[in-house]
């Protein structure tokens, strides 16, 4: 079986790439220049010379607030990107893997949200990554679309390595309190996308159960809960830590609205396919320890 990852830099990619590294697992991960999904000819040749078994479709435009101002290069990635991505796997006969986000709805629900709930975006960034979960649904049959929601890692920046940076010089911090959801760590998220590409991989690919899917830390915060927790591992291991006062989001003003609930109901995605992603705490765990290991 052969993998192919768009993008090579974000954090769910390099995720991918540890983990399928761990599992003996052929994947290739490929972004900008050579794979580019504003540029379908490269996403072609791509497809072409590597022939993979599976896409998972790891690259995206991830600058929330940025696409604010820059909406039309939002939206040739996440949207028209993705779109060209799922029609040329769907004209090779390749399943593609399409990760999401729970930007897509507006956060006003007072529940965790499901599959099936109307996506209502509050952004541009959330209205692109919609778009692209429409242009796959269209194009290609065999997709799984899997929604997740505050990711972190020891690659790239996250909430985590702000936090533990902001730390090192200060003494408190102001985070937001009110805001709710379930970070999710991405070694988890590469290790749920394996194990659902080996159940498709060694069944009948005609019957599988593609479909929209959550796939978040399994429990629930607010940001300032998170950091706290942040704080709770980091001083464990001698790391910094800061004193945190929760504010509300109106406090803390952004361009980009964000929905004060992403908390992702993922009992779906455990009924099919027996997935159920570690708590958050334990990916805070893990995450501190090995950003506390890595040399300055």
């Amino acid at each position: 079986m052969k993998l192919l990852v768009t993008g090579t830099k974000g954090q769910v990619a390099r995720s991918l790439i540890e983990a399928a590294s761990q599992r003996h697992i052929d994947l290739v991960a490929l972004g900008r220049p050579e794979l580019d999904l504003s540029d379908a000819v490269t996403i072609k040749r791509v497809l072409e010379k590597a022939a993979p078994d599976f896409v998972i479709n790891a690259a995206a435009y991830t600058a929330v607030d940025k696409a604010e101002k820059e909406s039309e290069e939002a939206m040739a990635v996440n949207g028209f990107g993705a779109g060209a991505l799922a029609t040329l796997c769907k004209e090779n006969a390749i399943p593609l893997i399409h990760l999401s986000t729970d930007y897509v709805f507006d956060g006003t629900k007072p529940e965790p949200y499901k599959e099936t709930d109307i996506a209502s975006p509050l952004g541009i960034y959330g209205h692109s990554k919609l778009e692209g979960e429409k242009a796959v649904i269209a194009t290609n049959p065999q997709h799984i679309i899997l929604r997740t929601a505050w990711v972190y890692s020891p690659f790239g920046n996250n909430f985590v390595k702000t936090m533990i940076k902001l730390a090192e010089t200060r003494d408190e911090l102001n985070i937001v309190g009110d805001q709710h959801g379930c970070p999710s760590y991405a070694p988890h998220i590469a290790t749920g996308i394996l194990d659902i590409i080996e159940h498709l991989h060694n069944g009948n690919i005609s019957k599988a159960p593609w479909g929209i899917y959550n796939m978040a830390g399994s429990g629930e915060t607010t940001w300032n809960g998170f950091a706290q927790e942040i704080f709770d591992e980091s001083e464990k291991h001698g790391g910094p830590r800061a004193q945190t006062h929760a504010i509300t989001t109106a406090e803390y003003p952004t361009p980009a609205k964000r929905p004060a609930n992403s908390r992702l109901d993922c009992s779906k995605l455990t009924e099919t396919f027996n997935i159920t992603m570690p708590d958050w705490r334990q990916g805070t765990a893990d995450c501190v320890t090995r950003l506390l290991a890595q040399p300055n």
